[in-house]
């Protein structure tokens, strides 16, 4: 009978002690998906980070409509992981796990409202096109004018107005090239502010150089002059490619991209990625089931024990 009931006792120890085993590795199966799944989200998230640099500092429509879809497909990933993981926690969780995915969707929810605006705004590139355009078309415009004057001047150098003539000529170089100059710091600028103040520079030096077109129409040996008409058609052809230039400013997309990704994006970048840290470490520290509980199982030792007391 002794016999007998140690055979039985070590059966139900041995089927025990395997179910429980199996069970640990069905666990740590479980919790290294769970780790893993963490891992691939906090890799994407930086993938999307890097695309979406790459969309706001791109210089082509193109470029950047194909870093902000890489954006969306490794956002989308992150969302898909997120899910996953959240079924998995539901199940098998802690408490505290539960509660930081919850955090952590809050937090990615408003990420990527975050990315809608500010890709929609890096792939229109407005401040790049009105940085092509003034220092493109416009600048060739002024230079197309410059040349048409200073032969003007040159061929009037015998007349008696010679020195009017000059004057006005230079003046309205003078003043078209400063409105120039004042084109590329209004694109850079970010307040509509100081926007204005230089739209209203721009527009005292624009009277300037009509006010000197004007005199030189006057003069007599003008009238029917190739060089200016010229001038004056190159000095119009300035203005309009510069009032498409304000409008791309005003609407200022890079530069509000630029600002959103090193503020607002940055910083939820950030938390969600702390908010899965902590969620990695949360699962990493779980404990471990172990069958045994540190006790190495030796059937000698019960047989033992048992012939002892006998």
């Amino acid at each position: 009978m002794v016999i007998g009931t140690l055979v039985l006792l070590l059966a139900l120890i041995l089927v025990w002690h395997f179910q429980t085993g199996h069970k640990s590795i069905e666990q740590l199966a479980l919790k290294a998906r769970r780790v893993n799944i963490v891992a691939q989200m906090r890799l994407d998230l930086t993938s999307a980070s890097e695309a979406e640099k790459s969309a706001v500092l791109a210089i082509t429509d193109q470029d950047s409509k194909t870093f902000a879809d890489q954006t969306r497909m490794a956002t989308l990933k992150v969302e898909q992981e997120k899910n996953e993981l959240g079924e998995l926690l539901a199940r098998e969780g802690t408490r505290s796990e539960k509660e930081l995915i919850a955090q952590f969707s809050v937090v990615f929810k408003e990420l990527q409202l975050i990315d809608n605006d500010l890709l929609t705004l890096a792939i229109r590139n407005t401040n790049i096109k009105a940085y092509s355009l003034a220092f493109g078309p416009a600048s060739d415009a002024l230079r197309e004018m410059d040349t048409a004057l200073s032969s003007l001047v040159a061929k009037s150098a015998s007349y008696p107005e010679a020195r009017d003539i000059a004057l006005h000529a230079r003046g309205a170089q003078i003043s078209a090239w400063h409105i120039q100059s004042l084109l590329a710091p209004h694109i850079a600028e970010e307040s509509d502010k100081k926007m204005d103040e230089f739209e209203v520079q721009m527009t005292r030096e624009d009277h300037e150089v009509r006010r000197d077109l004007s005199g030189l129409a006057v003069i007599q040996e003008f009238r029917g002059s190739p060089d200016l008409k010229s001038a004056v058609s190159d000095y119009t052809r300035f203005s309009d490619i510069r009032v498409r230039i304000l409008a791309l400013s005003r609407e200022n997309t890079n530069v509000q991209s630029l600002s959103i990704s090193l503020g607002q994006k940055r910083m939820k970048q950030l938390q969600c990625q702390e908010v899965l840290s902590a969620l990695q470490q949360a699962i990493s520290e779980e404990p471990e089931i172990n069958g045994n509980y540190g006790y190495v199982f030796n059937p000698r030792n019960i047989q033992g024990d048992n012939i002892k007391d006998k």
